[in-house]
């Protein structure tokens, strides 16, 4: 297999040549992209090369491999726009971070690695539109090593959320496992994580991003999802939802511990109201239908993590997108299923793990000497291991607006 973006010429090379790796995850909402750029000056002399290995935790047999300098980048595109994102794979010459299996019948042809469905379905739009085959790895296979990588080796890659406060969780990697992972992208899938490629598919639910995303759009008129997500921000579900104070007079149902503002039917209101659809203000339906959806989904999420006895549950996926409201609504749930026993946590990187799964696969690739393994923090772990080939030291304060994040590799 070749890399194309050659590194041992990237001196002289043309910009678009800097990218290399690059992996998609394409959904039925959303297609989310991961690829690395290099910088113009990779190589750097014995002592400083050293130095920087040291630092990160790289095994002394390793200190003949060159450094690259880099981002690491990710990007997001709706599925039903999948044109604007052919555009700006052309734009940005990211066919370029793909490569050629010069065992196949046609060694000119590129591929690039891609997982989710979309990678089925598009095939030939990306053969048509940019001459490159899609290299397919398993959906669930990546969500997980997407994650694994990310709770190893990211520093405060986990937190919690409730009542406004963020808080980040210690991992211990010894401790890691088993976990539940709870992917939130067009539907919900649940994940019982036992160790590095240990899993099942335990459960899921129809009822996820997609829903809210359609039946926002049938029922505020919003264009996208993120309009429909802003509108949330000024709603108040309690106009449409039935609560339990409604149904006992203003007072809470103590005896079952029941609280009066508790959500006794979602969109329950409507029923008495007798109102029509245009009577109701768009930022409360959209306010009660993420409140239905994420309470629903926390529900679920925490039966199963207790049907299984897992005391760890990650949530995942760009239905969260780092919305305090539905973080809130999620622990809530969580909290209030399991008597205050169990916490939801949530990811930073929380909608790019198939990709970034995706992207780690091509450690089973040889690209011109290089394999993508673990990405390597400063500080103040280390997960380095017996045959890896390229270490990636990570910016420690990634701020969830940024596209990209500084990189150091290491290739043989």
């Amino acid at each position: 297999m070749d890399l194309l973006a050659d590194v041992s010429n990237q001196q002289n090379s043309e910009p678009g040549s800097q990218i290399s790796h690059l992996a998609l995850d394409i959904g039925g909402s959303l297609i989310k992209l991961v690829y690395f750029s290099r910088n113009n000056v990779s190589r750097r002399d014995d002592d400083e090369q050293k130095s920087r290995k040291e630092s990160l935790g790289v095994l002394q047999s390793d200190t003949s491999q060159p450094v690259l300098e880099g981002r690491l980048h990710f990007a997001k595109f709706e599925t039903s726009k999948i044109n604007d994102c052919l555009d700006f794979i052309h734009s940005k010459k990211l066919r370029l971070g793909g490569f050629r299996d010069h065992a196949a019948a046609s060694s000119d042809k590129i591929f690039i690695k891609a997982t989710g469905g979309g990678a089925y379905k598009f095939a030939d739009l990306f053969k048509e539109k940019l001459e490159i085959s899609l290299d397919k790895e398993d959906e669930m296979n990546c969500l997980v090593t997407g994650a694994n990588f990310l709770l190893k080796a990211v520093h405060q890659e986990a937190f919690t959320y409730l009542d406004g406060q963020k808080e980040f969780v210690q991992i211990d990697h010894n401790d890691l496992y088993p976990y539940l992972l709870v992917n939130i992208g067009s539907g919900v899938s649940m994940i019982k994580v036992d160790g590095d490629g240990k899993f099942e598919r335990v459960s899921g639910t129809n009822l996820g991003g997609g829903t809210f995303w359609g039946l926002g759009r049938l029922l505020t008129k919003c264009k996208n999802f993120d309009e429909l997500l802003e509108l949330s921000h000024q709603g108040n579900n309690r106009v449409i939802d039935m609560l339990v104070g409604d149904i006992y007079g203003g007072t809470d149902y103590a005896k079952v511990g029941l609280s009066a503002t508790t959500i006794a039917s979602s969109f329950g209101k409507a029923i008495s109201d007798n109102k029509e659809l245009e009577e109701y203000k768009p930022e409360d339906i959209s306010r009660s239908l993420l409140r239905m959806i994420s309470n629903n989904i926390g529900q679920i999420s925490y039966l199963n993590a207790l049907r299984f006895g897992l005391k760890r549950i990650f949530f995942a996926g760009f239905f969260i997108r780092g919305h305090a409201y539905t973080m809130d609504t999620i622990s809530v749930a969580v909290h209030f299923w399991s008597k205050g026993e169990a916490k939801a946590m949530f990811l930073r990187h929380e909608g790019f793990l198939g990709a970034l799964g995706a992207f780690m696969s091509y450690e089973k690739q040889s690209l011109d000497g290089l394999m993508v393994h673990k990405i390597m923090q400063r500080f103040p772990i280390s997960v380095s291991s017996a045959g890896d080939k390229i270490y990636c030291s990570l910016n420690s304060d990634w701020n969830l607006n940024d596209d990209s994040i500084q990189c150091s590799v290491y290739g043989t």
